[in-house]
């Protein structure tokens, strides 16, 4: 049995995504800023995929340039943001700590040059609570950047909440939307968001492309020269395969988000109760402010890594954490920042079910991850001090 459970670092491209894509990599392959009559065709397809993409999150067509990705739509609208408040003598920012580091990397960035950021607590739950946000807002705030929702704990922020304070104090407010869209719903103009940032391959598109929403009358700094593509935004000959692929993903993810959510929500219980079985564990983030697809464990005694490549074994991929920091031996900066010592965040398993995932693939993952956790830590000189009394538990 082979059982694909990080749906979280991608996802499968769905069979409507790669037939939207493949007319535009055989018989379509103009470029869409060509003026003859099949570039134009390549451009109405272009401008199609844009308003399709518009429309499932609230926002016009105009308000959505198309990107590479996640990464690349945060650096953009962070770095766009930090310049018109620049410009307005303002240089404060406001942030939490379990940001993708996409984010966390380029605040870094902007410090470095005079920017000061404040970083609110997310609590054991893994939450921004807004009351801290409202005291953390001064005079010269400029950007509030704060993730829809978590990569690795799958814990849900109050978004609406957070635009809500943005809008009335009148602050820019951005939010790394890579592993909502497609999967909750999101309306920017129902959340007060300005900036929007996603990525095709999280919701069964395919990877290299994904767009940044910014609203009406926010000037973008550009972070590619070049061309007038993307209204002089964004430099580069659009994927057009790529984007009308990532237009029909998102519009199948939206019709059957209801659905999908009910099931995977039903399954990521029956898991969360399965794994907490197990002696020694804890559940990192919310219970039921999380995404309808996540589960994180820490597991006490034993090594995250050991755990994956054990379960690989049996056939299960999983993963401890973000896939863009799997070459990094430091535990999760997510999992530390919700109060996770060092020893226990070591430990971690991050599940990402999907639209495959059935019950009988849940019991299975349930029934391994018992079996290597006990196999391991029958190997575990910290399991045995921890106990023969020798050390404390933790969890």
């Amino acid at each position: 049995m082979r059982i694909y459970a990080d749906n979280a670092a991608t996802t499968k491209m769905s069979e409507k995504a790669i037939a939207a894509m493949l007319p535009f990599l055989s018989d379509i392959y103009y470029n869409p800023s060509s003026l003859y009559a099949l570039g134009q065709e390549a451009k109405d397809a272009l401008e199609a995929a844009r308003e399709d993409i518009a429309e499932c999150i609230g926002a016009s067509q105009r308000e959505i340039i198309f990107t590479s990705g996640g990464s690349e739509g945060d650096n953009q609208a962070i770095l766009s943001a930090a310049k018109i408040g620049e410009k307005n003598g303002k240089k404060h920012i406001i942030s939490d700590g379990i940001e993708h580091h996409a984010v966390l990397n380029t605040l870094k960035k902007l410090e470095k040059s005079g920017f000061e950021v404040t970083y609110l607590p997310v609590y054991e739950n893994g939450i921004v609570k807004p009351e801290d946000l409202l005291s953390s807002l001064r005079d010269d705030t400029c950007l509030v950047t704060i993730m829809y929702a978590n990569n690795e704990i799958g814990t849900i922020q109050p978004i609406k909440e957070i635009g809500e304070i943005c809008k009335k104090h009148g602050v820019i407010f951005h939010t790394d939307a890579v592993q909502a869209v497609g999967h909750i719903p999101v309306n920017v103009k129902d959340d007060n968001i300005d900036m929007l940032s996603a990525s095709a391959h999280k919701f069964h598109g395919p990877k290299g492309v994904g767009f940044l929403y910014v609203k009406r009358g926010i000037a973008l700094t550009n972070l590619i020269e070049g061309g007038a593509q993307e209204r002089g935004k964004r430099a580069g000959t659009e994927n057009v395969g790529g984007i009308a692929a990532m237009a029909a993903a998102l519009k199948e993810s939206v019709a059957n988000m209801k659905n999908a959510s009910q099931k995977l929500t039903e399954l990521r219980n029956k898991l969360i109760i399965g794994l907490s079985g197990i002696p020694h564990s804890a559940l990192n983030g919310d219970k039921t402010k999380r995404l309808p697809s996540n589960v994180n464990f820490c597991f006490e005694g034993i090594e995250g890594e050991s755990l994956l490549l054990l379960l690989d074994d049996k056939g299960i991929c999983a993963s401890s954490g973000s896939a863009c920091t799997s070459g990094s031996l430091d535990p999760s900066h997510v999992l530390l920042s919700i109060g996770r010592p060092h020893d226990v965040a070591h430990g971690s398993l991050r599940l990402t079910i999907g639209d495959d995932t059935d019950e009988e693939q849940v019991d299975y993952i349930i029934k391994s991850v018992n079996e290597v956790v006990t196999h391991l830590r029958n190997f575990s000189p910290v399991w045995r001090d921890l106990t023969a009394g020798k050390a404390n538990f933790i969890l």
